[in-house]
């Protein structure tokens, strides 16, 4: 059974930085997309940063400039390192991988809180 498990989330005061890790365990084939979403308490789930198979990356508005999402192939880890981070950005960060038949696996999350 393959399931992506993140970690490195917690509390961070603004202006400060975290960098997440999504590791993969298992292994997944023909993923087309490795993706970071987060839901803020009250609001819907929105699309942070992306990374496709090519190696292109997108990011939100709200993050560009601040947010870097990198992976590491050898170690099916997505990464992605948080900087100058506001209190807007709490919420809770997920891991999404997207294949090429359209299916989503998704992780469990990881809570980031930044303190104003």
């Amino acid at each position: 059974q393959v399931q992506l498990v993140e970690s490195g989330g917690g509390l961070v005061q603004a202006g400060g930085s975290l960098r997440l890790s999504c590791a993969a365990a298992g292994t997944f084939f023909s993923i087309n997309a490795k993706n970071w979403y987060r839901q803020a308490p009250g609001k819907e789930r929105e699309l942070v940063a992306g990374i496709t198979s090519g190696g292109s990356t997108n990011y939100a508005d709200s993050v560009k400039g601040r947010f870097t999402i990198s992976r590491d192939n050898a170690k099916d880890t997505v990464y992605l390192q948080m900087n100058s981070l506001k209190s807007e950005d709490t919420a809770v960060y997920y891991c999404h991988y997207l294949d090429y038949y359209g299916r989503d696996y998704w992780g469990k999350g990881t809570l980031v809180t930044v303190s104003s």
